[in-house]
């Protein structure tokens, strides 16, 4: 954008060959980018790509393993965000680092030893200089009201505030729209714009394909943890920026070839769990889910695929019964369950893998053998007239640890010494070794290692050919497209793509987890009224 070019002479951050390792996993390989003055400059990628990872290094949260960085032309070693701060650089994360019972005001003097003993009469100049910045980049913001009672992007305006308060000249947004309204978002971008038209450099980290050419100068793709391209907005379409961030399907694939003859034969599956007009609030009272309508039949997976953060939590909690829906209906075998708890859901046959495993799917501190039947402890063979039975509890542990290969000292070792992929089993194998009809599994594979997914992905696979309906909900590609034989896509708590199996397009589904749906794809989801969608 030629607006920003006269503030362009130098780069403000240079990160050169960057490269960060978590034991063996490689986060950032030989990453460069470079942001000139007063650029806006999107860093895209999927989920796991490196992008926080590489801005945490730049804002002195971590130490690159090699590589160097630069600012405004000098190198810098950050030991931590003190640092960082010191050199000119603020971060506003997705998760926004306000204490809610204080005000703006005070959120933003806080941890600054100088100002945060001033007289009342130095207290009315800060706020003199807050309201200075509310003018003259628009960023309206109630000073003295807590920032419980303040909206979503209210809170992230206070953020930016406090970014330029402390005279910030470089400026981090992670996913600065992934929690804010369409209209917050409206609101947004022209305030960044000015921004970066007085100077300020700014890097976003997104997934949304439409906002990033909107707004960015320059986009850096990060793929698998390495740079795949620096390209300038205005040369490039979301097409091409999809096919760069998606990259290749895994090599695990599962027979589909049957499915795929009966999808096409027109041989309609039993339906097992039917949702119609779904809409829920989410923890801050935005609107998290709106109007949301699928089917699932009995030995099928349907997945639900998107980027973090666009109603996917809310949606498994409402689909348990974790959350509370504001509209709508669900049905299980035919019965209506939206007022159900979880447990009467469970005895309907539902099942659930829940996306944050150590919160909702395992015990921490309870043993391996009692995570394992941790929602049967009053059901026979495990308890008799309200008296466990250990031995059947030690020998079931021992059966299923065999069955799902889980890494274990002994049954009685706590669950939550255990690895990633180890606890994600013991999810697994409590949940398929129960008779269920229907599983809400979501993120089933997060942060596994290549032969803990394969794993997972062939349980859940041989669990739909003996039946089960699954509804898979993840933000990973390579995951819908192995496993899903249909696939919807969410994009800011609304369903707004769905593909048949021998439909699946991997440019056009990651068009649309970027809320740029295909052309042909509003009169495809327009037509499923009949069929899939009421």
């Amino acid at each position: 954008m030629a607006t920003h070019q006269h503030h362009a002479d130098h780069y403000a951050v240079e990160m050169l060959s960057i490269s960060k390792r978590f034991g063996r996993f490689v986060a950032n390989k030989d990453v460069t980018l470079r942001v000139r003055r007063g650029e806006i400059h999107a860093l895209l990628g999927e989920n796991g790509a490196g992008k926080s990872t590489l801005m945490n290094m730049l804002y002195g949260l971590l130490k690159p393993d090699s590589g160097s960085i630069r600012v405004n032309g000098s190198e810098v070693r950050f030991d931590s965000p003190q640092a960082a701060k010191a050199a000119g650089i603020g971060m506003v994360h997705q998760h926004y680092m306000l204490v809610p019972t204080l005000t703006p005001l005070q959120n933003i003097i806080l941890g600054d030893r100088a100002k945060f003993v001033l007289s009342e009469r130095h207290l009315e100049q800060v706020r003199g200089q807050l309201k200075d910045l509310i003018v003259k980049y628009g960023l309206t913001v109630r000073l003295d009201v807590p920032i419980w009672q303040l909206s979503v992007g209210e809170q992230q305006r206070v953020e930016i505030l406090r970014a330029l308060y402390h005279q910030s000249t470089i400026l981090i947004l992670d996913e600065p729209t992934a929690m804010l309204t369409p209209k917050e978002v409206e609101q947004l971008l022209p305030r960044l714009k000015a921004l970066a038209a007085e100077g300020t450099s700014i890097i976003i980290i997104s997934h949304h394909l439409h906002d990033v050419l909107t707004i960015a100068d320059n986009v850096t793709v990060l793929r698998a943890g390495e740079n795949a391209g620096t390209l300038q907005a205005a040369d490039t379409d979301a097409r091409s920026l999809a096919r760069m961030m998606v990259g290749h399907v895994a090599d695990f694939q599962r027979p589909a070839d049957n499915r795929i003859a009966r999808a096409t034969s027109g041989e309609a599956p039993q339906m097992r769990l039917v949702a119609e007009g779904l809409s829920a609030e989410g923890d801050h009272g935005q609107n998290a889910l709106e109007d949301v309508s699928f089917e699932l039949g009995a030995g099928e997976i349907v997945a639900i695929a998107g980027v973090s953060g666009n109603g996917q939590t809310e949606l498994e909690e409402v689909l348990f019964g974790l959350r509370e829906s504001t509209t709508g209906r669900l049905m299980l075998s035919g019965a209506d369950i939206i007022r159900t708890d979880p447990g009467q859901r469970a005895k309907a046959g539902m099942a659930y893998i829940p996306s944050d495993r150590y919160r909702y799917g395992l015990v921490r501190d309870m043993a391996v053998s009692s995570n394992l039947v941790v929602d049967r402890f009053r059901e026979k063979p495990f308890a008799h007239r309200w008296r466990l039975s250990l031995d059947t509890i030690q020998s079931h542990a021992r059966d299923l640890i065999g069955r799902f290969a889980i890494k274990v000292k002994s049954p009685q070792q706590p669950a939550g010494t255990l690895s990633g992929g180890n606890a994600q089993r013991v999810v697994l194998a409590r949940t398929l070794s129960r008779d269920i009809t229907t599983l809400v599994a979501a993120q089933p594979a997060r942060g596994l290692d290549v032969g803990a997914v394969s794993f997972v992905w062939e349980k859940l696979s041989a669990a739909r050919d003996n039946g089960v309906a699954i509804l898979l909900i993840s933000t990973e590609l390579d995951e819908v497209f192995a496993l899903a034989d249909r696939c919807y896509v969410i994009y800011r708590g609304k369903l707004i793509g769905h593909w048949h199996r021998n439909e699946f397009d991997r440019e056009a589904v990651g068009l649309a987890m970027g809320g740029m749906p295909h052309a042909n794809q509003s009169s495809n989801t327009a037509a499923l009224g009949a069929v899939h969608v009421h």
